[in-house]
Parts: structure tokens; C-alpha cells; sequence
């Protein structure tokens, strides 16, 4: 089967904030829809397929779907290494304006992180910035960039990523979030 969005997870989840889809090393990831991950055996994989959907919001079980109710709710509280805490987010938002319009939403998203990874990421800081990039709002993004863009660039790159990250946290902390995954 030919995935038409394939950074935009079967599950709801957007690929494109998951720090393995940033990885360069071996362990990194394209996405669930990529060849490497639907060779997997994963539950969702094989139930879109079977049905023929992009997506769990595609599916005519939907909302129905003992599986898909059970992942969600324990994204609700509980994350992996990717962030779950958007995941209702995404899903009303697919299921209201569609995959293609998700897909080019979370591609602006994405856009910003990968600007992050760039100019502040110390090898140590990209699972940090892909949960900032699943938390905090575009606007917020782009107040971190604009206020990043103050940052020294004779710092080390441990300075920089260091001085990014009490950005991100004030802005999460003027909203309320904690930027870290909830184990």
C-alpha cells in the first residue's frame, strides 16, 4: 500500500516531531509508513492496511476501535520516547480539516524544530527540542527563534543549546507546559 502522508502517523501522532525522525544514526526513522517501520509488524501497520486506510481517522471503526481507544488514552497520560500529549490535538485536527491539511501543518512545525536542531542542537538537546516542537504553539516557536537569534554565536555549542533551553522553558513555563516526557 502506498502511504500518501507518510510523516503523518497511522495512530494520529506526527512523525515529523519524533526525535528519531531527526536521527542520523542507524536507529533513525522515516516514519511509521516507511519501509523499514511497516516491515515491523506494527498493530496499526497492519489493521491500515487490511482496511485500506491512510490513517485511524480515515477508518470506519473509528472512534469505535477498542485498539485505538486504548492508544490514545494512554497517550493521555503516559509518553514513549516521542511525545504523546498532542495526540488528541492532532486527531481532532485531522478528523476536522483532513491528513492533508495536518500534514502541511505539522511540515511548518517541523520546519521550525529542524531550524532548532540546527543553529542550538549540542548532540545532546534534539529529543528536548522535538517535545518544545510538540508542546509549544508555532507562535511560541518562532518567539524562541527570534529571541535565539541573540545568542552569541562565538558560544560553544553546548552554550547555545544551554541558552536555547531556558528560552523554551520559559515560554512553557508562561504556558503552563512542562517540556519533558511524562514516564
Amino acid at each position: 500500500m502506498d502511504f500518501k502522508y507518510p510523516a503523518t502517523g497511522i495512530c494520529g501522532l506526527s512523525c515529523r516531531l519524533c526525535p528519531r525522525y531527526h536521527s542520523t544514526a542507524e536507529s533513525g526513522c522515516r516514519g511509521c509508513k516507511s519501509v523499514s517501520r511497516t516491515a515491523a509488524g506494527c498493530p496499526f501497520i497492519t489493521c491500515a492496511r487490511k482496511k485500506g486506510v491512510e490513517a485511524c481517522v480515515e477508518c470506519p471503526e473509528g472512534e469505535h476501535c477498542e485498539r485505538w481507544k486504548k492508544h490514545r488514552a494512554i497517550g493521555q497520560e503516559h509518553d514513549s520516547f516521542v511525545c504523546y500529549a498532542r495526540l488528541e490535538d492532532n486527531v481532532a485536527y485531522q478528523q476536522k480539516y483532513g491528513l492533508e491539511a495536518f500534514e502541511q501543518a505539522q511540515e511548518q512545525r517541523c520546519d521550525l524544530l529542524r531550524q532548532l536542531i540546527a543553529c542550538y542542537d549540542d548532540g545532546r538537546s534534539r529529543s528536548y527540542f522535538c517535545i518544545a516542537a510538540t508542546l509549544l504553539d508555532d507562535a511560541g516557536l518562532q518567539d524562541a527563534l527570534a529571541s535565539g537569534s541573540k545568542i552569541s554565536t562565538d558560544m560553544t555549542a553546548g552554550q547555545r543549546a544551554k541558552a536555547m533551553r531556558a528560552i523554551l522553558e520559559r515560554l512553557a513555563e508562561e504556558k503552563g507546559l512542562t517540556l519533558k516526557l511524562r514516564k
